[in-house]
């Protein structure tokens, strides 16, 4: 009798157990629908469209294709910087195609996919302000998205300017523009963007051609997941083979869009060397 209560105590303990660590690959089956976060005021990688006041972007993109991929709705949602990774800790979101960066202290938190996506992080500053290399930028104010990638990288290669965090991007170039900072990094297509703008309203601006760091981008999971990562990365790497993510780099970054650039990185890794 003492022998089966407990094998039935241990039994249920196993049930338990393996529910607490259910992958989240099976709630997302489950419920039919895949949330997918990314940055909520960031062209060209998530933006609320003027005309539409929908989504769109190259992370939106890459949400619609994960959720086709696993077989499952796509509910989307916009995210500050600051909040990815403490929405997909809370679980408010299942995955975050946020331009996340590959940082260490990142990775300690999260786990990320594949590479997606890779950028350079630059500076942006005005035209008549006589800056023209990153050792000028000794002493100067460089203003940096709350919670990004380009605070923490700024902080560390920039150890002589004075980095100061603003709420989100649009914040920082209104001010460099309005002379309360010197300088503005970020991604390099979120300051080339604001580059052209500028040589129509406000005082120019220019890219300083040095980047600050060079970004390898993942989707990112919570830890303990290993089978929604590598249905992530399943999905990247069909991607990839079938020209979905070279036409999507096209649409955002390449020939279809202003900035004309050509992909040349690759579905690896982020932290291969």
């Amino acid at each position: 009798m003492s022998n089966g209560i407990w094998t039935w105590a241990a039994a249920c303990v196993a049930l338990l157990c393996g529910a607490a660590h259910a992958d989240a690959l099976d709630d997302i089956k489950a419920r039919g629908t895949l949330v997918c976060g990314t940055q909520n005021a960031s062209v060209p990688y998530a933006y609320q469209d003027a005309a539409t006041r929908t989504f769109v972007g190259y992370d939106v993109d890459m949400c619609a294709a994960l959720a086709k991929g696993l077989g499952v709705a796509l509910q989307h949602k916009p995210l500050s910087t600051e909040a990815r990774i403490p929405e997909l800790k809370m679980g408010r979101v299942d995955v975050v195609a946020g331009a996340m960066a590959y940082l260490p202290e990142r990775a300690s938190q999260v786990d990320f996919s594949l590479q997606y996506l890779q950028g350079g992080i630059k500076v942006l500053v005005k035209q008549k302000s006589g800056i023209a290399t990153l050792d000028d930028l000794a002493g100067k104010k460089i203003c940096a998205s709350k919670g990004s990638s380009s605070a923490a990288i700024a902080a560390r290669v920039l150890p002589k300017a004075h980095v100061l965090s603003f709420q989100d991007v649009a914040s920082c170039y209104l001010g460099l523009q309005n002379d309360k900072v010197d300088g503005f990094t970020a991604g390099e297509l979120v300051l080339k963007r604001f580059e052209l703008d500028s040589q129509s309203k406000g005082d120019r601006t220019v890219l300083l051609e040095q980047a600050t760091y060079i970004e390898h981008i993942g989707v990112v999971v919570n830890k303990g997941n290993p089978k929604l990562l590598a249905a992530v990365n399943g999905v990247i790497r069909d991607m990839d083979k079938t020209g979905a993510l070279d036409a999507m780099y096209d649409k955002w970054l390449g020939l279809g869009s202003i900035y004309k650039l050509a992909r040349t990185f690759k579905v690896e890794p982020v932290d291969t060397p």
